[in-house]
């Protein structure tokens, strides 16, 4: 099974891009979602975020309460001391997703993470791509997606890396500002590649 990263910033298409690839059989993880599975499932990632958080960070149902934790991280600058919490078990519940998905048959397994450079483990990854797109098309894209102000996307592509200067640590580069059409193209030939060093 070929393994395979996927970052880039807000508004890039990395998302449509493993949307893609999951259309043409690959086995999808996004870390935002994982992340959310192991503060529901891991025991002492639980008792952490009630000791920082406080005990409403969980519903009565022991769901997560996602806009409490929001407003904490987001709302009050706390970003850093969540992600301390999370972040550092991630690594291993990606692993057991990658067995679970090479035991169920799949021949690509993707992971996709805006975080990914900075979390990531040597030699957990075959490939790592990178999605880049000028700014004034993640802005549009954005809005249109979230709703959102064009200064609060602003401000939230500020707090991100500046992608550009890590192209030479990825495998490879998908420039996305054209078409939807085009990307999806772009996609579809870096699958086939994934496909023939498989087969190699």
């Amino acid at each position: 099974m070929i393994t395979v990263g996927v970052t880039g910033g807000i508004g890039s298409g990395k998302s449509t891009v493993c949307d893609v690839w999951a259309e043409l059989g690959a086995y999808v993880l996004n870390a935002d979602e994982l992340a959310k599975q192991v503060m529901v499932t891991n025991d002492e990632v639980k008792k952490q975020l009630v000791d920082s958080f406080g005990s409403e960070s969980f519903l009565d149902d022991g769901e997560l309460n996602t806009k409490h934790l929001a407003n904490e991280a987001f709302g009050k600058g706390r970003v850093k001391e969540l992600n301390a919490i999370v972040h550092p078990k991630l690594p291993a519940a990606a692993s057991q997703k990658m067995k679970e998905a090479e035991a169920q048959g799949y021949d690509i397994f993707v992971y996709e993470a805006a975080l990914l450079l900075e979390n990531l483990e040597p030699g957990l990854l075959d490939y790592i791509v990178l999605v880049l797109a000028d700014e004034d098309h993640r802005i549009e894209r954005v809005k249109q997606r979230d709703y959102s102000s064009e200064t609060e996307i602003r401000q939230r592509i500020k707090k991100q890396r500046n992608f550009e200067n890590v192209t030479e640590r990825v495998d490879y580069v998908i420039r996305n500002n054209g078409t939807l059409e085009e990307l999806e193209k772009k996609a579809e030939i870096i699958y086939q590649n994934f496909l023939t060093e498989r087969d190699t």
